[in-house]
């Protein structure tokens, strides 16, 4: 009886299963996405800073459309992702959560328009991307 090569297809089936159902890739984000999920509840799903959860807040969110209309029509990237990331020197003191955590993890060589190439979480440049195409013209 060659009970070996039944253990082993038996064994390598699981395994492969287990590498399909469990090593999968995680999910890809954009900045559309972690908008919508990190965002959009306070700032509204345009970004006019009417979200669901707008009224209940001690202090109305942010119209984020007008970022670049309030910094002379030039969007202020480094500025932005600073207050996002908590590097704006008002953690503890605003009503923004801290997001952090989710800015964890890959960076990218970023110029935020200061012409110097600082290693940035993806996440972070891929929120600040799309914040751009809420601008109003």
């Amino acid at each position: 009886m060659h009970i070996m090569p039944v253990v082993t297809a038996v064994g390598l089936s699981a395994l492969l299963f287990a590498c399909v159902e469990y090593g999968k890739p995680p999910e890809k984000t954009t900045g559309a996405h972690d908008y919508n999920d990190y965002c959009a509840a306070c700032h509204g799903p345009t970004g006019k800073g009417d979200g669901e959860t707008a009224a209940g807040l001690g202090k109305k969110p942010a119209d984020l459309t007008t970022l670049a209309a309030r910094n002379k029509g030039a969007f202020p990237t480094t500025k932005v992702m600073a207050q996002i990331w908590g590097y704006a020197g008002k953690k503890g003191k605003g009503v923004m959560p801290d997001f952090a955590p989710l800015l964890e993890g890959d960076t990218v060589p970023y110029d935020g328009g200061d012409g110097i190439a600082t290693p940035t979480p993806i996440r972070l440049v891929e929120l600040a991307e799309y914040l751009k195409t809420l601008q109003v013209k």
